[in-house]
């Protein structure tokens, strides 16, 4: 069962879950006056954690990889997917659910991530 299920509520996820993590990083500036550095030190070593040491048997962790055109993402892109873990190897979680809100997001983050390439292949960075 995805978080989804479990909440029951899509209006809520799209209009308050998703804006309040989207905006963590910021108020956890404003709230302590510095970076949110340990929280993503504390989500790097998780995700080193199940990549290497591989996440529990029938769960799956999200992880940045290069995409092999799963779920409309263009190959070759690096962007979060779902993923199973073993012995340092990952492999994409196929055949997940996509809804029309899921699938607008995902639409629009590989808009934005296929931009950013041609703005660094540009300068001659990549």
């Amino acid at each position: 069962m995805n978080a989804a299920e479990v909440i029951g509520d899509q209006s809520w996820i799209e209009n308050d879950l998703i804006p309040t993590v989207s905006g963590r990083g910021a108020a956890i500036i404003e709230a302590r006056g510095s970076s949110s550095a340990a929280s993503a030190a504390a989500a790097t070593i998780d995700a080193a954690r199940d990549w290497l040491h591989g996440a529990p048997e029938g769960d799956w962790a999200s992880m940045a990889v290069v995409s092999d055109g799963s779920y409309g993402v263009p190959e070759g892109l690096i962007s979060s997917y779902p993923v199973t873990t073993s012995d340092g190897n990952w492999e994409i979680v196929q055949g997940l659910e996509i809804n029309d809100f899921s699938r607008r997001m995902i639409d629009a983050t590989v808009a934005e991530l296929a931009e950013e390439r041609e703005s660094v292949t540009g300068l001659g960075l990549i």
